[in-house]
Order: structure tokens, then sequence, then C-alpha cells
């Protein structure tokens, strides 16, 4: 028996358009700028059926989601981090080790919530349509939830910060997740102050964003034959031409 599809849905206008741009180039990984204000609860639900209407591979939909307010939850990680972190500032070469450790990186404590997004790889059973040859799909799913996640966060002006310097192990222990589930990703969310201008790691001179048409090719792995009028559009909207 086949279902038929519901209704066509309008196409978005130009403002809700403009909306959807805006709420991606105006994302940042917040880190320090966390308020004291909670979160309301029906706020928390639409950013979470956000995540959970996310693209996922065979539609397994492997994530889930574990809200964390304890203090002490958050503390048994915060230590976890910081001992990461420790580990983590002794693999940078001397002339970076010091700039890193001047970073901001987490705001566990900080943050009303924190949030674990985690992935069950047997969800729908030992074959998943899409799994077949690229079995990593099922995480790259659950990263989607994320970024998704991370935009309907933004649309509501909630900061979102990741915090990866972290041992998979050590938020098992924490969250008491069990071992066949995979922690992917730790989120910290609140209300902020400001949203930056720029990635922080960009204003403290860490990185910065590489241009676009340095990373877009034609038919093949670093081919660029001709004058491509797509890199033209490229630089006319970012205002950006390609390195030689």
């Amino acid at each position: 028996m086949t279902t038929s599809p519901g209704p066509a849905q309008p196409e978005l206008t130009q403002e809700e358009r403009a909306a959807v741009y805006k709420c991606i180039l105006n994302r940042r990984d917040v880190r320090r700028q966390f308020t004291d204000r909670p979160i309301d609860d029906a706020v928390l639900a639409r950013i979470l059926n956000a995540a959970h209407h996310a693209p996922s591979v065979g539609f397994m939909q492997p994530w889930d989601f574990i809200v964390v307010r304890d203090p002490a939850v958050k503390g048994a990680v915060f230590d976890a981090f910081t001992r990461a972190n420790t580990e983590a500032a002794d693999r940078f070469p001397d002339a970076r080790r010091d700039a890193y450790r001047r970073l901001r990186l987490e705001g566990i404590r900080q943050a009303p919530i924190n949030l674990c997004l985690t992935c069950d790889r047997s969800r729908a059973g030992p074959v998943v349509l899409g799994r077949t040859h690229q079995p990593e799909m099922d995480l790259y799913s659950v990263v989607c939830a994320v970024q998704t996640l991370w935009l309907a966060a933004r649309a509501e002006n909630i900061g979102v910060g990741w915090v990866s310097i972290l041992a998979y192990d050590d938020l098992r222990r924490a969250l008491g997740i069990p071992p066949e589930i995979q922690p992917v990703a730790y989120l910290c969310l609140g209300h902020v102050d400001g949203f930056a201008a720029e990635p922080d790691l960009q204003t403290a001179g860490w990185r910065a964003r590489l241009p676009l048409a340095d990373l877009v090719w034609f038919d093949g792995w670093q081919r660029r034959d001709g004058d491509e009028p797509l890199l033209s559009a490229i630089g006319a909207l970012t205002g950006e031409p390609p390195t030689d």
C-alpha cells in the first residue's frame, strides 16, 4: 500500500529566504556570553523539534537528546573537559600553546542548559538504506541534527557552543550512556548578551575564513578550466576573488 504525498508546500518568500540566510551567516559558536536567564520550555521544545526534523540516512533518526540541568552533572562534564583541555594544550607547539590557553573553549557551567546528542547505530536494524556502503552515515545524520538545532537556536536568539574537547568515555560515565551508544556532540545553550560579528577564533587570530572561490572546482578534484561564471558570482557575493 502506498501513501500519497501531502499537499505541496509554498515556496519561501523573498523575506523568508533572507531570514534563513541571515540566520546561517550570523550563527556563532558561543563560549562566554551566556546569561543566567532560563530557556523557556516551549522554546527548547521548538529547538529540539527542529533537530528531530533533520535529514537522516534511511530515515533511521538515530539521535537521542540528553538535556542536562543538574549542576553536579555539569560539574562532572566540566572536570572531564579540564583534563582533556590540559592534554590538548600540550599537543600544540610552543608558539601556539600560549595562544590556545588564552582561548575560552567552553560554557558548561555558565550555560543554563547542556545538551548531549548521541547516535544509536542499531536503531534501524542491521541493514539500513543508504548505509550499506557508507556505514558512518548514521553519525553524519546526528551531525545534521546538530546543525539544524544550531540554526533553530539562532532563530530563537539562543546561543549554542559545541564542546568537543571531551573524551567519549568520560561523557558516558557522567551521563550514564551505555557503551553501545555513541556520543556525538555536547552542546551548551543559553540566552546571550549578544552575538559576535565574527567567529571568536577569527577575532582571536587563530584562523581566518578561507575564500570560498578557492574551494570550488569543476568536474573533478582541483579542476578549473576557463573562466567559470560561477566563480564570478561567488566573487561578487563575497568580495573575495580566488587567489592564484
